[in-house]
Formats: structure tokens, sequence, C-alpha cells
């Protein structure tokens, strides 16, 4: 008999784990599916990041492991109150989150960081590559995130499995759950496969926390469209559902948008099935905002500065995917290029074409799909104009990219469609640079409704909390619909896994 049993290796089980233990469980048991070598789930290919709320640059201090004096003195970081991260997960979700699933989140974000800084281990940073420019002198953050982990993913999941080691919490490679055991309306166990046999695992609790459907092309063809089977995997190929059935399979409600998905810009050469266990976020390509995004027919099809990336980037892929051949290419010049963060864009990472003029860059893409070579420079031509035309009329307004800094393609003279509302410069200076992405898939929106006071997943009958059951992660419907905000997904498997791990203690007893 277990106190508590994970399904699922990754962050957001881990923190269930950890949590359970710390409560008192004295039996904890994680089983996953993947191999020992794919721990961490989706987790590992993060770039650690974590939104919370805070008070500004010196809430942080005490946690952080890359601010010396002489750096602090340079950063400009506003506090991130709850009611602006609380206002940016629901303007981004069309304001159809579950009020009381993001509250929950939003209150419990600054104390699960602490617990995971304290307790875990995690080595936390200031994300100064992702999430800060530096614009005359000062470290500038932008976009409410301030917060990453030293070694991304592969540093959050090694400090998770010392903690475990430390705490005596034994983790099942290999051992796919197939089945939740019931007794009385109330799960009891769980069905394991463990080297061919089918075992049964008697616990008090059952924590579900092996991530959405993301890597099963039939459950995205399924519920996100067809054109999704194009989509590549951007993390761990073991996200496959498995949650959502298990659950169901024992009546749970489902919750949540399941025609939505976290997408972005993702690099076309990577593998399609499942993310690089080396590279891991690095093949994310998010310096769309600094550019010009075009397709195969050599048409521009979104407003790359539509808002800063941390709040568009989730969303941009679905907008690649639906483009002829699923794919674009992310165009720069010197001025802009400057400004890419080279851990996604320096030459050992990207495959990037480069040419001295506009034409001869057109002509270059052509042997990368590119269609219509004629129709990519007029495009240009055209995105060029408006942008002179906008500086013209408002001399006033200055490039930052640390701001939303209201240059745009749009004035009275000239305008192109769709606009470009912000960081807009004219590509005039060679070399010339392209990037082809693709969409990558990181996580799917649609899960299991949850009592987001004890993370109990809800019954389908009663729409009450199923005894022994819950649930973290990407598992969590009625949090994500359509967007999210950048560093929200880690935070919320730590809040709602805590919480967990504390509800399954209490069962313990």
């Amino acid at each position: 008999m277990f106190d508590c049993i994970v399904v699922g290796s990754g962050h957001a089980g881990s923190c269930a784990a950890l949590s359970a233990v710390e409560a008192g469980c004295r039996r904890v048991l994680i089983v996953e599916k993947a191999p020992r070598e794919w721990a961490g789930g989706n987790g590992f290919f993060t770039a650690g990041a974590h939104r919370t709320v805070h008070g500004g640059l010196h809430d942080f201090l005490p946690i952080v492991r890359n601010a010396p004096p002489e750096v602090v003195s340079t950063i400009d970081m506003e506090p991130y109150t709850a009611e602006q991260f609380t206002a940016d997960i629901m303007r981004l979700g069309d304001n159809r989150a579950d009020p009381a699933i993001v509250r929950a989140v939003v209150d419990g974000s600054r104390d699960a960081v602490g617990w995971l800084a304290d307790q875990v281990g995690v080595p936390f940073t200031f994300s100064f590559n992702r999430q800060a420019y530096l614009v005359d002198g000062r470290q500038k953050f932008w976009g409410g995130l301030v917060l990453s982990v030293d070694d991304g993913g592969r540093g959050l999941i090694a400090a998770h499995q010392r903690a475990l080691e430390q705490a005596g919490v034994e983790t099942w490679f290999e051992t796919p759950a197939v089945e939740l055991l019931t007794e009385d309306g109330a799960v009891s166990g769980v069905v394991v496969l463990r080297s061919g046999e089918s075992v049964r695992l008697r616990s008090r609790a059952v924590v579900l926390a092996c991530g959405g459907f993301e890597a099963s092309a039939e459950l995205r063809a399924e519920h996100l469209g067809p054109e999704w089977l194009k989509a590549k995997v951007r993390g761990t190929p073991y996200n496959t559902g498995d949650g959502l059935s298990l659950a169901r399979g024992a009546g749970a409600a489902l919750a949540g948008d399941f025609a939505h998905c976290h997408a972005t810009c993702w690099d076309a050469h990577a593998p399609d099935a499942h993310g690089d266990r080396v590279l891991l976020n690095q093949l994310t390509k998010s310096g769309y905002p600094l550019g010009v995004l075009a397709n195969a027919h050599g048409v521009r099809f979104a407003d790359e500065g539509a808002d800063f990336r941390n709040y568009t980037y989730a969303r941009l892929g679905r907008a690649v995917l639906r483009q002829p051949g699923a794919f674009a290419f992310q165009l720069f010049d010197p001025r802009a290029a400057r400004w890419l963060r080279a851990e996604e864009y320096a030459d050992a990472v990207v495959a990037a074409t480069r040419a001295e003029s506009l034409s001869a860059l057109a002509d270059k893409l052509v042997a990368h799909g590119l269609a219509d070579r004629d129709a990519l420079l007029a495009t240009l031509h055209g995105y060029n104009g408006a942008v002179r035309a906008a500086r013209a009329e408002h001399p006033e307004r200055a490039w930052d990219p640390a701001v939303k800094d209201g240059l745009s393609t749009e004035s009275a003279r000239a305008g192109c469609d769709p606009p470009k509302s912000n960081w807009a410069l004219p590509l005039e200076e060679p070399p010339f640079v392209a990037v082809k992405v693709a969409c990558g898939i990181t996580f799917t929106f649609g899960g299991l409704a949850i009592d987001p006071r004890t993370a109990g997943v809800l019954a389908e009958r009663t729409a009450t909390p199923i005894r022994g059951l819950f649930c973290t992660g990407e598992l969590v419907g009625g949090l994500f619909f359509g967007n999210y905000p950048g560093g929200s997904g880690l935070t919320a498997g730590a809040v709602f896994g805590r919480m967990a791990g504390r509800e399954a203690a209490k069962l313990a007893a």
C-alpha cells in the first residue's frame, strides 16, 4: 500500500510527490511510462521560465543566482501584481478561463516559486537572455516575466531528481499506468504494466501528472484538426493523452479548451515527433517581433509586433501551421538581427540563409520552399515603404525593443495588411538573413475539471471531487483558452502539484 502514487515524472508530478512527502506521506511512488533517459516530461524541454506575482527586483534577490551587486545596479524591473497576472491570463484567453482556477494559480505563484527555491533547490536566475534587453546600459525587463532556471529545463528537472532521491521517492520507469482502481466511487490505486506484466498498486491517493495529448497525432487530429498532423512535437513523445483516458475511466469530467494549444515558431529542420534533448528550447525561434514573417507565397500573414513575444508566441505556431506547406520565413537585417538571442539564432543552432540583397535572398529561398520570389520582393517593398511613411509622420517615436514603442507600419499616407504595430524597422541594410520555421506544439489546453482548492478531479456525474484522485500540470483544464502568457504553465504545475501532494497526505493520515 502506498500513501500516494504520482503518474508522470515531470515538473508538476515531481512537485506533487515532494509536497506529499513534506506533508507527511511515507510511501510515495512515481510511475513513468518513458524510459529513464526521458525523465522529466515536457519540463525538461522548457527554458525554465516561471511567471509569478512579485514586488520588484529586491523581492527575488534572495533566490536568484546571477545577480551580484554590480549587476543589480543596472536592472530595471517593475513589480508584477496579482491584478496584472490575472488580467494577462484572462485577456489572452478572451475571458473564458475559469476565474477560480486562475485565482488559485495567481495567489499561489510567489509561494510556489519560493518553495521551489528553498525546498527543492531549483537554481533560479534572472532571465536576462530571454526577458530583458540591454538599452542604454540598463537591463530592461518586459512582459511581466523575469525568472528562469540555470540550464533551463535540464537544470529544473535535475533539481527535482536530486530532491526526489533525498526524499526517498522511488520512480518506476517504463511503467505505464493503464487503469485506475476504484472502490465505492473512490480511487484506490492504479494498474500499471511493469516488465510486460499487469500489476495492481493500492494507494490512498493518485495524482495524474502525465501531460496533455500533444504527442498523439490521432488525438491532435481529432480535437485540434487534421492540419495538426503536420505539427512538430517540441517535447517528450510520451504525452499522448493517457491521463485523460485514465480519468475518464473513473468517471472524471473534462474541462477547458480542446480546440487550441500552445504552439510556437519552431526550427523547420527539427525532428517531427519529439524534441531534441541536447538543443531543447534552443529550437524555438522567437525573434519574429523584431523582423518580418512571410509564407511560401511571399506574403505576410501576422502582425509580428502585436504585443511582447511572451504574449503572442504560444499562438503564432498555429498561424504558421495554416500557411501553404505549413512553414514560413523569418526575415531580418542587421539592425534587428543583432538583438536576436544567440542561443536560438547562432550559426551552430540554426540553418540561416544570408544574402547581400533582398533579390538575392529571395532567389536563395526558392531552394527552401519559396514559391513566389517576386511576391516576396513586392511584400518587402510595400512593408519598407509603409515603415518609412510612418516614421516620417511620427518622427518622435524611437525604436526600443524593451517597450511597445508604437513604431508601426500605419500612417495617413501608407500602410500594409496585416499591419506591424510595434518594432517596425525597414529591411534595407545588408546582409539580409532568413530563417525557415515550422509549427512546434508544446502542450494542449483541454484537460480535466478540478476543484481549485484541492486539485481534486471532479466527477462528471456529480461535479464533486472523486475521492483519492488529483491532477496537476498540463492535464488541468479551464486555465488556458486559445493563448497563454509565457511562463505560467510551469508555475501552475507547481501550484497544483503542491496542492495535490498536501491533499494526498490528508488522506494518508
